[in-house]
């Protein structure tokens, strides 16, 4: 698995050290033995994880440059944070999700790996209230990018953005996004092994 890991990442421009390649085997780890009692994602087989989870949360990274912190609502089993926030040590990432055992996952990864810039939060995003705005809104397999940026409003702050993970990106969708939300642009990303079209849409609210 490490072997197959390190091949996928060989076909990126990804730099990644052997501490961050350790704790990203180390959450697959952890995803997979506790999914068997907690159905955290349909994934089954570590080394479909690798691509569907791993190097499908891992490609946006250098898109994370700018800004110091991010959210990512409807984490799930903390996708695309617990990856990104391996990746990006020095930059802070609070997980969002209303389901408890997504949330009891998280804190266990946390510990177990040693993650100390990941703050798991159990809510509805529509219900929490952050002390100060976020860089970035990070989402991934969530609601359509309307919903996101709806629900999502509040997070940002002045000078923050939306960042959505998506595969195939349709002009309905994007004509259904309110008037105050406009995209910066589309980035279509290169995810080895991945069949479909991967796309990061950015987004920022109008002046």
């Amino acid at each position: 698995m490490r072997e197959r890991l390190t091949q996928l990442i060989a076909k990126t421009e990804l730099k990644v050290t052997e501490p961050q390649l350790e704790q990203l085997m180390g959450y697959v780890s952890l995803l997979h033995k506790w999914n068997k009692a907690y159905n955290l994602t349909s994934v089954r087989d570590p080394n479909e994880m690798l691509v569907k989870h791993i190097m499908d949360s891992i490609v946006v990274s250098p898109y994370l440059a700018q800004g110091e912190r991010f959210i990512d609502v409807g984490t799930g089993p903390g996708l695309p944070g617990i990856p990104l926030a391996i990746m990006h040590p020095d930059k802070q990432f609070t997980l969002l999700d209303s389901l408890g055992k997504r949330i009891r996952f998280i804190r266990q990864v946390v510990h177990e790996l040693g993650l100390g810039n990941v703050t798991p939060i159990q809510s509805r995003v529509e219900e929490f209230t952050p002390e100060q705005g976020f860089d970035a809104v990070l989402s991934r397999a969530f609601a359509s990018m309307s919903d996101m940026v709806n629900w999502c409003r509040h997070l940002p702050s002045d000078e923050g953005r939306f960042m959505a993970l998506k595969g195939q990106v349709t002009e309905e969708e994007l004509a259904e996004l309110p008037s105050w939300c406009s995209v910066s642009e589309v980035k279509s990303l290169h995810v080895p092994d991945l069949e479909g079209a991967r796309h990061l849409v950015l987004l920022t609210a109008k002046e």
